[in-house]
């Protein structure tokens, strides 16, 4: 290997010839599913079309949330001062941290402390009360449980049946659900959000929290772009946004029919 020579196993690039992780690109386009491209690039081998549908549930999930979000505001706030598409993304992309989007993060890992013990033999109740005490000692808040406006989040539930049915639920769901029982039980009725439902998740499937941001800002970068060019068709330049004040006008509610 010559001395400035590197290596990457990701993609390989050919006159006419574009390889992800061995897998011709214009032979995958049309035959695999988002979710499923974006598992093989990231793992490195293709998965299987309920796990690719798992993935790609989870990209949907997390697609948009409104106006009520602070990277949202902050998408907003820059497509109002005029600047370009790729300037509001990074707006969004920078406006994801600790206590936006990154709770994904935090979850994983405390789900994997969990998921430790209960591969050292403790029940799923026992390590959920464990973890749980351990945050409240530490003064901390469990990340990926409870919702400042869901009492219920919607989303959570579909991906954990999402997640049985793909057969990939183990530990980590287990112990997310076990940390919910033991909070009712306690007397504090506190869900599953959609940040811990897609930490169990990605944590059963293998992933590593280190990505887990990356998901977030994946998946709302279609709803940033929304709110970039909703911004900009209807409102005038230099507002000043008042979250609270939004009106939703759009679509009345329909059904999803399956053909």
């Amino acid at each position: 290997m010559a001395e400035n020579q590197w290596s990457t196993a990701i993609t390989s690039v050919k006159p006419n010839e574009i390889r992800v992780r061995g897998y011709r690109l214009d032979e995958l386009m049309g035959r695999v599913s988002f979710g499923e491209a974006v598992y093989l690039i990231l793992r490195g081998e293709r998965p299987g079309a309920a796990v690719g549908r798992l993935v790609e549930a989870m990209l949907v999930a997390s697609i948009d949330h409104g106006v009520t979000p602070p990277s949202t505001l902050a998408v907003r706030n820059a497509a109002s001062t005029g600047a370009s598409l790729n300037a509001c993304i990074a707006s969004g992309a920078l406006a994801v941290n600790r206590h936006h989007g990154g709770a994904v993060e935090d979850c994983m890992r405390l789900l994997a402390r969990g998921a430790a013990r209960v591969a050292a033999g403790a029940d799923l109740a026992a390590a959920a009360r464990a973890l749980i005490g351990e945050e409240k000692t530490a003064g901390r808040r469990l990340p990926g449980f409870g919702h400042r406006i869901h009492t219920d989040d919607p989303r959570s539930y579909r991906l954990l049946v999402l997640a049985r049915e793909a057969g990939t639920a183990a530990a980590h769901v287990g112990v997310a659900e076990a940390i919910v029982a033991e909070l009712a039980a306690g007397g504090k009725a506190l869900p599953l959000n959609v940040d811990g439902a897609i930490a169990a998740v990605l944590a059963d499937l293998g992933f590593d929290p280190e990505l887990a941001n990356g998901f977030f800002i994946l998946a709302r970068t279609a709803g940033w772009m929304a709110q970039v060019i909703e911004e900009r068709r209807r409102e005038k330049p230099m507002r000043r946004i008042d979250q609270g004040a939004a009106v939703y006008d759009g679509p009345a509610s329909r059904e999803l029919t399956q053909g």
